[in-house]
C-alpha cells in the first residue's frame, strides 16, 4: 500500500529533490537533475523499486517532524522505549551543476536507540541494479552513465541486492550518512564534515527567508507563506531560473485512476502568478531569473510557441510510458515527459505577455528584446485568436473555443496597447486597440450565457470552468460587474465541492479522460481571491483558513485533495497550489494585493 502524500518532506538544492516519508524513508529522488531518471522510486512502486531508510529498529512510541525554523532542513524526531534519536535530512548547496549530494545525520537526543539503515538503489525508474563495491568509506554504485558514493563510518552488510546496517546511537552521539552522485566516467567528491555542512544549509536558508517582506504579524499566515516561498524555492532549476511544477511524475488526480502526468517542467501559464508571488514577497533576484529562463524558452519563431517547456529550455518532452512501475497506489499508466507540450493553448499568449509587462512595471532590468518578442509574438495572434484550443487544463479531448483562451488573448493585446501607453514603446497601437475591442465584444457575447447569467467554459457550452474566477483579477471586467458576481454565483453553486473547488464538471465536460478527480487547490485559492476583489472578506478568510488546513504537518500541499477519503492527491508538492497560496495571503493582508495589481496592472509592491 502506498503512504499518503502526507507523509512526505520535501528536501533539495535547486538541482534536484527528494521526497522523505515519516517511516525516514526515502522515496523518490531523480538525480542528478528535477527531469532525470529516478534512483529512488518506491514511491511509485514498493521498495525493491529503489528507497533509504533510515528509522529504530523497534517499536516508535512516537514520531515528530518538522523543518528547522525557515529552512529546508527536514528534522525526524523518533521517540522508543529506550531513548530519543533525531534525523536531520538535507541536500547541501552547491555551484556545480551536477553535483547532488544527501545527507542525513543521526543525533541522540536521550537515552540509547537501535538503529536500522536500508539502502536499495535502483537507477531508471526502477529498474537497473548497480553494480556495488565495497569501499574504505562506504561503497560505490554504478549503473551505466550514473554512480553514487555512500560515505558513512557505519558498517556496512550487503545481501539480497540491498545494503543494510545496525547502529546504535548514544545520547550526543552523531552518526552521518552521505550519498553523493556523479557521472559514472568522472571522479567522485567527498562531503567532508556533515555536521558543518548541516550547519551552513541552515544558515543560508535562514538569511534566504528573512528576506521575505510580510506586513502582517509573526505567525501561522506568515510561517505558511515562507513554507511556501521556501517550497517554490526548491522547485527552481539554479542554473537557468526555470520553475517546475512539482518534483514528481505520475502521482494521481483520481487514486487508481489514470489522469497522471510528468510535472517536472516548467509551465507558461503560471508565469503571470508566479511574478506576483515572487515580486510581492520582496524575492526580486528569483523574479528576474524567471523572466530569462522565459524569454529564452520561448525564443524562436512565434508560430513554434509552446505551453511548457524543460528546465533549461527544451522543447522535446515526448510523452512515455515507465511499465515496469506498478503506480501509486496502483494507478497506470506511469508516465516520463508530457504530451500535452505539443498542444494548442491560446492563453499562453496572454500570459507570457502579461509576464514581461508585469517585469516592467515592477522595474526589473528592462530588456529590448523583450519587447521585440513581444511585438512578434502579436503577429499570429492578430489571427489566431479565432482557433480553437485545448485551454488552460490542457483537455485531450475535442478542440473549442475555451472563453480563459480568449481571455488570455486579449490580456495579451490590452497589455501592449498599456506598454506603449505608459513606457512609450514603439508599435501598432491603433491596430491592437481595435482587435483588444473586437475580442473583448466575441467574449461578452459568445463566452456569457444571457439565460444563465454568467460567463461558461466555452461558447456554446452550459458548463462552467473554475479559470473564469480570472475575469476581474485580469481587469477584463470590475468585479461588481453583474457579469462577473453571476459567474461567481453559479461556479459557488455549481463546482464547489465539499466546500472546495473543482476545476470544471467532468461530467459535463469531454476532456478525452476517464474517471474523475479531485477539487483543484489552486482554483480554490482565485475563489477566495475573487471573494477579496467583491468585499466578501469574511468568506476569503474562511476559505484561505480551510485551505490552509488541507497542508500537511510540514505545511506542503499537492495539486488536488480528495474529499471523500480526504486525502491530498496530484503531484507533489505542487508549485501552482503554493503561489496560490502566497498570492492570496498578500492579497488578504493588503488593500492593494496581487489581485488588485495585476487587475489594475500596478506595481507589485515589495
Amino acid at each position: 500500500m502506498s503512504k499518503p502524500l502526507e507523509d512526505y518532506g520535501l528536501i533539495g538544492n535547486m538541482l534536484s529533490a527528494a521526497l522523505v516519508a515519516r517511516d525516514g524513508s526515502i522515496d523518490w529522488l531523480c538525480l542528478p537533475h528535477f527531469d532525470s531518471p529516478a534512483c529512488f522510486a518506491a514511491l511509485l512502486g514498493d521498495e525493491s523499486h529503489g528507497h533509504w531508510r533510515i528509522a529504530p529498529h523497534g517499536k516508535v512510541k512516537e514520531t515528530l517532524r518538522r523543518y528547522v525554523p525557515d529552512t529546508a532542513v527536514l528534522e525526524t524526531r523518533f521517540e522508543t522505549r529506550t531513548g530519543v534519536v533525531l534525523l536531520y535530512d538535507f541536500m547541501p548547496l552547491s555551484d556545480d551543476d551536477e553535483r547532488v549530494d544527501v545527507v542525513r545525520v543521526v543525533r541522540g537526543e536521550s537515552g540509547h536507540v537501535q538503529m536500522d539503515m536500508e539502502l536499495v538503489l535502483r537507477f531508471n525508474y526502477g529498474q537497473s541494479v548497480p553494480w556495488v563495491r565495497r569501499r574504505d568509506y562506504g561503497l560505490n554504485a554504478i549503473a551505466g552513465p550514473d554512480a553514487v558514493e555512500l560515505h558513512t563510518p557505519v558498517e556496512l552488510e550487503g545481501h539480497d541486492m540491498k545494503t543494510t546496517a545496525r547502529f546504535t546511537v548514544h545520547q550526543d552521539r552523531v552518526v552521518p550518512f552521505t550519498l553523493s552522485y556523479h557521472r559514472s566516467h568522472r571522479t567522485p567528491h567527498f562531503v567532508p564534515d556533515r555536521v558543518e555542512s548541516m550547519n551552513r544549509t541552515i544558515s543560508w536558508w535562514q538569511e534566504w527567508a528573512k528576506r521575505c517582506h510580510w506586513d502582517g504579524p509573526e505567525g501561522p499566515r506568515r510561517d505558511a507563506v515562507v513554507r511556501s516561498l521556501i517550497t517554490l524555492k526548491l522547485l527552481t532549476f539554479q542554473p537557468t531560473g526555470g520553475i517546475i511544477a512539482a518534483p514528481t511524475t505520475s502521482l494521481p488526480e483520481s487514486l487508481g485512476g489514470s489522469r497522471n502526468w510528468d510535472y517536472r517542467h516548467c509551465w507558461l501559464r503560471d508565469s503571470a502568478l508566479t511574478l506576483y508571488a515572487l515580486l510581492n514577497a520582496g524575492y526580486r533576484e528569483e523574479a528576474e531569473a524567471w523572466r530569462q529562463w522565459l524569454l529564452r524558452a520561448v525564443a524562436g519563431h512565434p508560430d513554434q510557441l509552446q505551453i511548457m517547456y524543460g528546465i533549461a529550455g527544451e522543447r522535446w518532452l515526448p510523452e512515455l510510458e515507465i511499465p515496469w512501475l506498478p503506480g501509486y497506489e496502483s494507478s497506470l499508466p506511469v508516465r516520463r515527459g508530457n504530451g500535452a507540450a505539443g498542444q494548442s493553448q491560446l492563453d499562453i499568449y496572454g500570459e507570457l505577455i502579461e509576464t514581461l509587462y508585469a517585469a516592467r512595471v515592477a522595474d526589473l532590468a528592462p530588456l529590448a528584446e523583450a519587447w521585440r518578442l513581444q511585438k512578434v509574438l502579436l503577429e499570429p495572434l492578430e489571427h489566431r485568436w479565432r482557433e480553437l484550443d485545448h485551454g488552460i487544463w490542457e483537455v485531450r479531448g475535442a478542440r473549442r473555443a475555451f472563453t480563459h483562451s480568449r481571455l488570455m488573448c486579449w490580456v495579451a493585446f490590452d497589455r501592449a496597447v498599456k506598454a506603449c501607453e505608459r513606457f512609450g514603446l514603439q508599435g501598432p497601437v491603433a491596430a491592437w486597440r481595435r482587435l483588444r475591442e473586437r475580442i473583448r465584444k466575441d467574449i461578452c457575447e459568445g463566452g456569457y450565457d444571457p439565460a444563465r447569467g454568467c460567463f461558461v467554459q466555452s461558447y456554446g457550452s452550459s458548463a462552467l470552468d473554475a479559470s473564469l474566477l480570472l475575469i476581474p483579477q485580469v481587469g477584463f471586467l470590475p468585479a461588481s460587474d453583474p457579469r462577473v458576481a453571476g459567474t461567481v454565483h453559479a461556479i459557488e453553486r455549481e463546482l464547489l465541492h465539499g466546500g472546495l473547488l473543482r476545476r470544471y464538471s467532468t461530467e459535463h465536460t469531454d476532456d478525452g479522460l476517464e474517471g474523475d478527480e479531485g477539487v483543484f487547490i489552486a482554483c480554490s485559492f482565485w475563489l477566495a481571491d475573487a471573494y477579496v476583489m467583491q468585499g466578501r472578506l469574511g468568506d476569503a478568510e474562511r476559505l484561505f483558513d480551510r485551505l490552509l488546513g488541507l497542508r500537511n504537518d510540514l505545511g506542503l500541499l499537492s495539486e488536488e485533495y480528495d474529499v471523500v477519503q480526504r486525502r491530498l492527491v496530484g503531484n507533489f508538492p505542487q508549485g501552482f497550489s503554493h503561489i496560490g497560496l502566497v498570492n492570496t495571503a498578500y492579497n488578504l493582508g493588503r488593500a492593494m494585493g496581487p489581485a488588485q495589481q495585476r487587475a489594475g496592472q500596478h506595481a507589485p509592491r515589495e
